[in-house]
């Protein structure tokens, strides 16, 4: 029956990604996520935390998905974190754009890309241009075509993961992958 079928990535993990953590990996988390978004923002610091349970264990992807009919600075602060990253510095920028998601607008992009170094004349110039629209778009078109319908929305090893995103049943999921993967991953409790 058609309706049990579980949505999975139809765009594979791969060298176009932004990746943290070893290809190796017994499991790879991919978010698609919107820096405006609150529940982005809340999931960040859980997926902080998984990330430092499961070290080697994890890889996480991120991937653009902004929602920008309810997120004006959406589709800028993406924009954004492309820019950092052809610089060098995709998820410094990523964790600056969840850390002050109140702040997203272009003066404070700028600062960001100042903090972290980037040569920012050529940071604006590329954000003015829309340099980078094409990939958050290529992003954002893989996700509605992997059944992604808001955010965050992860995928576990290239499924779906409809559950609760607080730490426990994520971390749970996660586990049970790594498992099924031959992975000897502690529990949540005894990890910490």
């Amino acid at each position: 029956m058609a309706g049990n079928i579980e949505p999975k990535l139809v765009l594979p993990v791969g060298s176009r990604d932004h990746v943290q953590g070893s290809a190796t990996a017994s499991v790879t988390l991919v978010e698609y996520g919107d820096f405006e978004c609150p529940y982005c923002g809340a999931a960040y610091i859980i997926i902080k935390k998984i990330q430092e349970l499961m070290d080697d264990e994890l890889r996480f992807v991120f991937r653009h998905f902004p929602l920008t009919q309810t997120h004006p600075h959406a589709e800028a602060a993406a924009e954004a974190s492309e820019a950092a990253g052809v610089q060098g510095k995709f998820w410094e920028m990523h964790d600056l754009l969840y850390e002050n998601q109140g702040t997203l607008d272009s003066w404070h992009l700028a600062q960001f890309a100042h903090e972290l170094g980037l040569n920012t004349r050529r940071f604006v110039r590329e954000l003015e241009e829309g340099s980078h629209r094409a990939r958050v778009r290529e992003d954002f078109l893989s996700g509605v075509k992997s059944g992604v319908n808001g955010t965050p929305t992860f995928f576990i090893n290239s499924v779906r993961y409809d559950g609760s995103w607080d730490i426990e049943p994520l971390f749970a999921a996660l586990k049970n992958a790594a498992r099924r993967e031959g992975s000897t991953l502690k529990s949540f409790g005894s990890a910490a």
